[in-house]
């Protein structure tokens, strides 16, 4: 954060210096965004009336002032305390206006969410990753964000193609003392990704060209808007390294038993992993019918909850199900299933697959059977899917 202190100092300077000067601005007769005259006015706003607005990077007040007068209930924030002073001792008791000197972010994370936040110019002095998860969520749902941004400077240098500050000069009035403040200079279509990716959604991008002859300074006005609907989105744009598996083990109980597969050297339940697009419930019928060729429907399945396990870096989730309506009779689908067969609670075989005797113990705790204890938690609701 020091470049932005440095241009906090940068902008003392200047406010000292104008107050020095003691020279006094009229109010607005045409509200601007960084060139007089040129591009629109207090249009792209649309009524404020009513509204709870923050004008980020006030300077000395004007345009904070003039929305106050049009009933808004405005807060203005700027960072530096020779631009407060300016600010406060020209409007020292205006209805509907609060001055406040503090970093924008500090001020935001403590305050409710606004209606609206605009800036005149002032937004790209501020990192926009330390800005923008932090004004996107203090934008009420439905919220606007309105803001001109430097696009070409006085030299004729366009944005930057990359997120990184650049120096550019601010010139003290009256003076030929030039003093470097950092900002970011950014394309359209940088500036659109970085508030999409915060999740707002750009609306309008409005060139601001100045109407003197071979005066090259250029800006962009950006209007964006938070969503009436939390969006949600992916951690990263690729896909999370595995580290842990789901799968379903089914218990299909009846008359005669239990349902149990001959795998090598061990007696398991149906069951596999759970395939996207799938419930728990679904998942049980497609393994039932595959492995051994039995018939039920997800609506007549019971799914028990969840079993936690963990081996060696891997999580496993096993969700055990109950089945005691199929047709069909058992066979022998899957290659690695010698046989199946059902076996009666009081004479199961031995030994069972870990995560079937997890299932079994999940579903009937008095059953018999040793293994690694796992994490259970139960579904309250029968039949849930």
């Amino acid at each position: 954060m020091t470049t932005e202190k440095d241009t906090v100092e940068t902008w003392n300077t200047y406010g000292n210096h104008q107050l020095a000067r003691g020279l006094e601005l009229p109010e607005l007769d045409r509200w601007d965004w960084g060139i007089p005259g040129a591009g629109p006015g207090i249009e792209a706003l649309g009524n404020v009336t009513g509204l709870r607005v923050l004008d980020l990077g006030s300077g000395l007040g004007r345009h904070a002032a003039h929305l106050a007068a049009r009933g808004a209930d405005v807060t203005a924030v700027d960072a530096s305390p020779a631009q407060h002073r300016r600010a406060i001792t020209r409007y020292p008791d205006t209805p509907g206006l609060r001055l406040v000197c503090a970093d924008a972010v500090a001020l935001l994370r403590k305050e409710r969410p606004y209606d609206l936040i605009y800036s005149v110019g002032s937004m790209p002095y501020l990192a926009p990753d330390r800005l923008l998860p932090v004004l996107a969520n203090r934008l009420k749902p439905g919220g606007r964000l309105v803001f001109s941004a430097l696009h070409t400077n006085s030299d004729g240098t366009g944005p930057s193609t990359e997120v990184s500050r650049r120096p550019e000069i601010l010139r003290l009035p009256g003076t030929t003392d030039d003093h470097p403040v950092y900002m970011w200079v950014l394309i359209p279509q940088l500036w659109a990704n970085l508030l999409t990716q915060h999740g707002l959604t750009m609306e309008t991008v409005t060139a601001i060209d100045s109407p003197t002859p071979g005066n090259r300074v250029s800006y962009r006005l950006y209007a964006a808007r938070r969503p009436s609907r939390v969006p949600s989105r992916p951690r990263t744009s690729a896909p999370p390294p595995p580290h842990a598996t789901v799968g379903v083990g089914v218990i299909v109980h009846g008359p005669a038993g239990v349902l149990l597969g001959r795998h090598r050297r061990a007696w398991e339940l149906a069951g596999g992993t759970v395939e996207a697009g799938e419930t728990f419930a679904q998942a049980a019928v497609r393994e039932l019918r595959e492995e051994a060729g039995l018939v039920a429907d997800p609506s007549a399945v019971q799914v028990l909850g969840t079993l936690l396990d963990r081996v060696d870096n891997l999580v496993r989730v096993t969700v055990p199900v109950v089945v005691t309506q199929w047709s069909g009779v058992p066979q022998q689908r899957e290659p690695a299933i010698g046989e199946w067969r059902f076996w009666p609670l009081d004479g199961l075989p031995g030994p069972l697959f870990i995560p079937s005797a997890q299932c079994m113990t999940a579903w009937n705790p008095d059953l018999p059977l040793d293994h690694p204890p796992a994490d259970f938690h139960a579904y309250h609701s029968a039949g849930c899917a």
